[in-house]
């Protein structure tokens, strides 16, 4: 449709230029051709049935066209960071196909001479902070990461955008609440995961990079998760929602690190309370530590730490995803840092003296936060602290995070 559109605008332009050729020719000014193209339907992208994917994208004025995304994997740095070159056709249609890519989701943008556009065949997008990139899943046999995070033919859980009051940080604020597949129609109770986002996201992060309704559709259906309720909250103590969603902020444009909002009331941990108790109150649940679990990646894995470390009787099983684990004014502290530091000391203490059933850890080994956790780890063993840690290949991103969530999610309320 848009390029319909664009046919369209570029035959008015031309009229236009017509019209005004006597009026040019008179003030001796050359004005420049412009070419009308009939508009061709493209698929893009296109998945053959070994896995290759072929991109294609309708633009004959264009001097240059790649493909950018995740799927680049094993090549030149500058290949990773510019993309594949596409090649032009007869007809204006650009075209790359890759090598077999392995079940996973994968994200991708083209690049039209220096713009980075989302694929305009391709309906499927993902916003991560403020840029939109477009989508598609590789899915193979049942089980594999492709298929997890897939829709496929199960019982289906229902996603909610939930409004609460905060008062601890004097705002209305939007969360996101999974129900699973049966919720509505019986009286039983529920345990709660609390699913945190990292730095840049909102409450729709988990719902949409996370595929966190698919993951726990399809592992519940499976038998390999316990039917559990998952709260994902807004982790901006100094916002109420996702962009365009709340009135503060109508042209809210978020940014990675910072907003423009000023400092909050209270921090996210400390506002925690609000949220379970607006769940325990709204939703059939198992309100014991037994029943409750808590874990994020990133910012939300430190808000998870500190929200454990406050609150150490609240929460059974904890999940660290790739972890931002910071003191006050040190965001890489070292252990000596964390051991001199008496709210952390006194508040592990007191955490692992209740004997949480999971401390889990997970991270990547390229990761930029490898050392930080290394860090958190030490301190742990230098205490005897008992945790679980999971560690496997790529760095901070979507791919291991759902990964993380999937692993974690069969570990508890066992």
């Amino acid at each position: 449709m848009r390029q319909y559109f664009s046919a369209i605008s570029l035959i008015l332009l031309t009229a236009c230029f017509s019209g005004i050729g006597a009026a040019a020719h008179e003030n001796e000014v050359t004005l420049p051709a412009v070419r009308a193209h009939k508009p061709i339907q493209v698929i893009s992208p296109e998945i053959s049935k070994d896995g290759r994917v072929t991109f294609r994208l309708f633009a004959p004025e264009a001097g240059g066209v790649k493909v950018v995304g995740d799927f680049i994997e094993n090549e030149s740095e500058e290949i990773v960071r510019q993309g594949y070159d596409m090649k032009q056709n007869a007809d204006g249609v650009w075209s790359f196909t890759t090598k077999q890519l392995k079940p996973e989701l994968y994200y991708y943008r083209f690049n039209v001479d220096g713009l980075l556009i989302t694929d305009p065949s391709n309906i499927y997008r993902i916003r991560d902070v403020a840029t939109w990139s477009s989508i598609f899943i590789i899915s193979g046999s049942e089980g594999d990461a492709g298929w997890l995070y897939s829709v496929n033919k199960v019982s289906h859980g229902n996603i909610a955008k939930v409004w609460y009051e905060s008062p601890t940080l004097g705002l209305s604020r939007r969360m996101t609440v999974y129900t699973p597949a049966g919720y509505e129609n019986s009286s039983r109770k529920y345990p709660v995961l609390y699913l945190l986002h990292g730095m840049g996201g909102d409450e729709d992060a988990w719902a949409t990079l996370g595929r966190a309704a698919q993951i726990l559709d399809n592992l519940i259906a499976g038998g390999k998760a316990e039917p559990m309720i998952v709260v994902m909250p807004n982790g901006n103590p100094n916002t109420s929602a996702a962009p365009g969603e709340w009135s503060g902020a109508q042209q809210y444009q978020p940014v990675f690190g910072r907003n423009d909002f000023g400092d909050s009331k209270a921090t996210m941990e400390a506002s925690f309370p609000d949220i379970i108790n607006y769940v325990e109150k709204h939703y059939r649940v198992l309100n014991d530590r037994r029943h409750r679990a808590v874990c994020g990646l990133s910012m939300g894995g430190g808000h998870t730490f500190w929200a454990t470390v406050h609150y150490p009787e609240a929460f059974g099983y904890i999940g660290l995803f790739s972890a931002s684990v910071w003191l006050p004014g040190r965001q890489f502290p070292t252990i000596d840092q964390m051991e001199r530091y008496k709210p952390l000391r006194e508040g592990l203490a007191g955490l692992f003296a209740t004997k949480p059933l999971l401390y889990w850890i997970a991270i990547g080994e390229d990761d930029f936060l490898y050392k930080n956790n290394k860090v958190l780890r030490a301190y742990l063993d230098s205490h005897d602290y008992p945790y679980e840690y999971y560690e496997n290949s790529g760095g901070h991103v979507w791919r291991n995070w759902r990964i993380y969530l999937g692993l974690f999610a069969q570990k508890i309320f066992k």
